[in-house]
Parts: C-alpha cells; structure tokens; sequence
C-alpha cells in the first residue's frame, strides 16, 4: 500500500485549553501546569501531526531533558503513542521509529526528531554539532523544562538561526514544566515580565476532559496532606513545592568585610564537565551568608586556583573539599590553600541538610549559580510513589554539594 493513499487523520481528540498553544507561531511557547493536565501527550500529538505534514517539510524536532536517559521512558514513549494515535494500525507507513539512537523519522516529509540531554559540557556539545540530512532545527521541545538552567536555555535558542527553506517554516522553543517553585529562573523570564514573543498556557487537570475520575480523587486527597504540592500539582500554581529541601534562605545584598563574622569557612566540590564549585561562608549569630561563589565547567585545577586568588578567596581559611579526590586537595594544598577532605561518615548529608535547615541563609545576590540551585534542590522520589525519599534527587547540585562541605567545620566545631 502505497503512504499517500492513507492520509493522516485530523480527528485526534484535543483539549480545548491547548488550542491557542497549538496554533501558536511564537518564538516561545510555554505550557506550565499541574499533573495531569496534559501537556505532555498534547505536546506529543501535535508534533507528529505538524511534522509529518507536507507543508512542515524541512522542520525538525530537537526534544531536550535535562538527563538524556529519561527521555527513552518520558518524550520518546509520548511521540510513539502519538503517532499511534494520529495514524492508527497504519502509523509504520508513516514514521521509521529507532531505538538506538532514540530517533523518529516521518516517512511522509522526511522530517525528524532526536533526542538530547543537557547534563554536562560533553551533551551540550552534542547539541551544538547537532545536524539533519534534510532540512533545518526549526522546533524544540525542553520537557520538564524547570531542570534546565538559564545557560542550557540561551545555547538551545542560540540553534535556532538563519534562513529557513520553506515559508511555512518558523523557530519556535517549547517549555512544559510544573511549577515547582516561585523563585525559578523561567517565573522571571516569562511571567514576571511578559514578553511579545512568548505565548503562556497554564492548565490543571480540570482542563483535561480524558483525566479519569480516581485522578481527580487522587488530588483531593493531596489537597487535605499536601496543600503545598496541591497548589503546584494540582491547582498549577507558583509556589515552593513539597520536596524542596531548603525553604529557610533570602536573596539580599550585605556587607562581606570578614570582620563581621563569628566564623568563616571555604567548600569546594570538585567538577570539570560538572561545575566545581567553590563559596565562601560565614557564620553569624548564628545565620548562615554565601559571600561568594566560583562556578566554572571545563577548567583545570591550576586555572581554578588562579582565579581563586584573583577573586581574593583567603587562603588561610579552611577549605572542605570532595574527599574522592585526594590528588586535587594536594594540589591545592601546595598552593598555600588550607584544603583539607570532609569526613562522609553515614547519615553525613542529612546531618549536613538539618544543620542547614535550622538556621536562616543569607545569599549575596553576586552568588547567582548558588541562588539557583537553592531554589530548585529537591528530595528525590520515591518509585511509583507521590512521597519524598531521603536523599536528594540528583542533578544540578554542585553549589549544594560545596555548600555541604563548607558547613562541616562550622556544625562541629566546639
């Protein structure tokens, strides 16, 4: 049977919340929302329909999550459903579906959708050298977009340049997130000052009319022992979400000048495709200050070390480091730093976080990395299970770590 004697069917079943997102042209297209709502099989059944349609021919699909792996049972799973949906037992006339790499390709236009992470230098490199065989990167779709720093963001538009070669064709950036906490990156970018070139979709799950009933069921419950988590993941609003780590921090300018403090201290964890991250602290009346911050990717010991004395980090203050990597404390013990490993004896990290949690931290606004990482540290999940394990999640926890290490002589000493 020959592709064009089945045409796509145009009848997939939307919801109506989504119809002004899905018709959008903007530069961005921002879905934020609680669970359920979704977002996510919208977003899916509208790129197999627009892409597998001729007059799209030359768009591709960029989809993005901060941990590359987590696309094969999330983005990718939704883009094969879809396209099941769009074109029924008749889909493998129309999409060439890879596992290894995870790829689509539309058989009827030629166009494709890869997959990416943006973990660390070595996977944004791969999306900087990122090419098609035909065609340009018109679309990109960042799922769980509050994973993402606000560096990952510019890279990933920075791609998207130059002429494209169908008029029909436009650049367009998509962001689906919950919204996890007020003090997130993408709420000032998008929310806080509106911008002409940005189309904003909020939806709960009331907006999907194919949610099942026990779902619904299911949040009111969470409404009655979660009204934090509810008003994220239910009602898809701004606030600070249960699974935040730390709540007890502000966001203000202070005086740094050493001699206001009780006690000072250095923390340092160790990075080169990760950032290291290296903060000043102080300890006063019993509050914790971030003073300062070194955050680099790619950079060796000795230019880490350089650009320590440049930015006037004392030496004669006790550095905490990562005790994995004895060679780099040497190092930076030779050059006159009072480096010395932290002690990870078990239930270490928790000590470390009640300690944090049980005095109010101070963040000079110069600490952007830090700020950032604070107001998106998480508890990780437990499997199947709306509770919090724990132990952090992992991912974009380099400050927090150096954070860790700092504290430790300042919560044992006598």
């Amino acid at each position: 049977m020959e592709t064009k004697a089945i045409a796509p069917t145009r009848r997939v079943p939307f919801n109506a919340a989504f119809r002004a997102a899905n018709r959008s042209r903007a530069r961005y297209r921002v879905l934020m929302g609680g669970a359920g709502s979704g977002k996510s099989r919208n977003l899916a059944q509208d790129y197999i329909i627009k892409l597998s349609d001729p007059r799209f021919a030359g768009a591709n699909l960029l989809v993005c999550r901060r941990i590359d792996e987590t696309n094969r049972y999330s983005t990718f799973a939704e883009l094969c459903a879809a396209a099941r949906t769009v074109f029924g037992e008749h889909w493998p006339l129309f999409w060439k579906i890879s596992l290894n790499p995870l790829r689509l390709e539309s058989l009827v236009t030629g166009n494709e959708i890869v997959f990416r992470g943006m973990m660390d230098a070595s996977a944004q490199e791969r999306v900087k050298s990122l090419s098609f065989a035909s065609g340009k990167l018109c679309w990109i779709w960042c799922e769980e977009a509050t994973e993402l720093t606000r560096e990952n963001l510019e890279l990933l538009d920075d791609r998207l340049r130059g002429a494209l070669p169908n008029p029909n064709l436009f650049y367009q950036i998509t962001l689906s997130f919950n919204p996890v906490s007020a003090h997130h990156w993408l709420k000032r970018r998008f929310f806080d000052e509106p911008r002409e070139n940005a189309l904003l979709c909020r939806t709960t799950f009331r907006d999907n009319r194919f949610i099942d009933p026990d779902f619904a069921l299911r949040m009111e419950e969470r409404r009655l022992r979660d009204p934090e988590g509810y008003r994220v993941y239910g009602e898809g609003e701004w606030g600070e979400a249960g699974g935040l780590i730390l709540s007890n921090f502000v966001r203000e300018p202070f005086e740094r000048d050493p001699a206001r403090f009780d006690a000072m201290a250095l923390g340092q964890d160790f990075g080169f495709n990760h950032a290291n991250a290296i903060l000043r602290l102080g300890l006063r009346d019993g509050e914790l200050y971030i003073l300062d911050e070194i955050y680099e990717r790619g950079r060796d010991t000795s230019d880490l070390i350089a650009l320590a004395r440049s930015k006037g980090l004392p030496a004669n203050l006790r550095m905490w480091c990562d005790s994995a990597e004895p060679d780099r404390i040497r190092t930076w013990k030779r050059a006159g730093f009072r480096a010395a490993p932290v002690s990870k004896e078990p239930g270490s990290v928790l000590a470390q976080i009640d300690w944090l949690r049980r005095r109010r931290i101070h963040v000079h606004p110069d600490c952007e990395n830090t700020w950032r990482e604070l107001t998106s540290w998480q508890w990780a999940r437990r499997p199947h299970s709306d509770d919090w394990d724990d132990v952090p999640a992992p991912g974009q926890d380099d400050a927090m770590a150096a954070l860790r290490y700092g504290v430790e002589g300042l919560r044992k000493r006598r």
